[in-house]
């Protein structure tokens, strides 16, 4: 009666990883696949716009950020001066602006269908001459992140999509652990490592592939699974921050604003960065981003690590003194913000540096083949050769 029941759990664990599998398939496939793609942008972009990237004019100082803004303005038009500014501790690294705007009236279910414009536009820092212009609309990598993001659709159509189906995944991963799960230590050896010979049909070489490869590479699946569920369920996001805090009360997090009155506000934004730059010497970049409004307080971002997130400090400037207002340390964050905050990080194996990368895009490159092997499993069984 027991081994019956065992059995019966295990066809019907079967069942579900079957129909799951053949409903989210092809979701998985698109996701493992641009996933594999998207790991290395940062270092493959690097390599395409390196001499946009790096400046060969370097001089013993940079030009006030006021001015270069104001002469990459005059260059570029006016959308310039609503952009934000990336600057790299770096001195061999150009400064970058990076412009965005949404159309006012959107009238398409795609992405890109409803963006005015979205250019990064490389400048040198000593002598404000622009190194390179990029349109990130049609950029082949920025098409692969919205495409792993949304599948090109807006956010609102595509995200559940994308969310349902790494849920799916998920499960189907669980199931998968326990159909692998071997009965005793006989079994074990078979599913935990290789044993092809020179008679071994392609079918069972197939079945291993889907098994083995499939057990250890589950637990790392399933993080890049869980990190990429944060984006796209905010009670999911909520699950993740109350585990990680201890608490369902939200962070307190405050926006200054500034106070209008008469003054300069060049001077405030070298101001800005300038005390920017003696709290935190050693970051990495800081992104400086103009208010909307005339109440509006500057804000600046503090990158730590360069290539990675997750170690990040915020400030609020007033926009007419340059008098800093509000700032809000990493170490000040409770450990259910930082592990958001870490979530892009840990999603593409950036916190681990360039063997994290290695691990994720392995990881993805296995996740792109379960389902394929997966499906000829279920082919060969149901369609044999008479």
């Amino acid at each position: 009666m027991t081994k019956k029941k065992k059995n019966t759990f295990k066809q019907w664990i079967g069942k579900v990883h079957l129909w799951l599998g053949l409903a989210s398939g092809i979701i998985v496939l698109l996701l493992s696949v641009t996933g594999c793609i998207y790991v290395f942008n940062d270092e493959i972009t690097t390599l395409i716009r390196k001499e946009a990237i790096y400046v060969t004019d370097k001089a013993e100082k940079t030009i006030p950020v006021s001015q270069l803004w104001e002469s990459t303005a005059k260059q570029m038009g006016e959308r310039i001066r609503s952009a934000s500014v990336i600057t790299y501790t770096d001195p061999d690294k150009a400064w970058v602006f990076r412009t965005f705007k949404r159309s006012d009236k959107p009238d398409s279910v795609f992405y890109f269908g409803n963006i005015d414009y979205y250019q990064s536009i490389y400048v040198s820092p000593y002598t404000g001459k622009i190194l390179g212009v990029y349109d990130e609309t049609t950029d082949f990598f920025n098409i692969v992140k919205f495409l792993h993001w949304s599948l090109l659709f807006e956010t609102e159509i595509g995200q559940p999509v994308i969310g349902w189906g790494t849920f799916i995944f998920v499960i189907m991963l669980i199931t998968g652990i326990i159909l692998w799960w071997p009965k005793n230590k006989a079994a074990r050896k078979q599913r935990v490592w290789f044993q092809w010979k020179a008679t071994t049909q392609w079918k069972r070489k197939n079945y291993d592939l889907h098994n083995i490869l499939g057990f250890y590479i589950a637990s790392i699946a399933i993080i890049i699974a869980f990190t990429g569920m944060v984006w796209a369920f905010t009670w999911f996001q909520a699950i993740v921050y109350v585990a990680g805090s201890g608490t369902t009360t939200p962070p307190d997090v405050k926006t200054a604003t500034s106070k209008v009155v008469k003054g300069n506000t060049d001077a405030a934004i070298d101001s800005v960065y300038m005390v920017t730059k003696s709290k935190y010497p050693a970051a990495s970049a800081y992104s400086i981003s103009k208010p909307a409004d005339s109440t509006g307080a500057v804000n600046v971002y503090v990158q730590v690590v360069d290539g990675a997130y997750y170690i990040n400090h915020s400030l609020q400037f007033d926009q007419y003194t340059g008098k800093l207002l509000l700032e809000r340390k990493h170490d000040e964050k409770n450990f259910g913000e930082k592990l958001i905050t870490a979530n892009y990080d840990i999603h593409v194996g950036a916190i681990l540096g360039i063997p994290g990368k290695i691990i994720a895009f392995i990881a993805c490159f296995i996740c792109g083949m379960l389902p394929v092997t997966g499906f000829l499993i279920w082919y060969g069984r149901n369609f044999k050769k008479k």
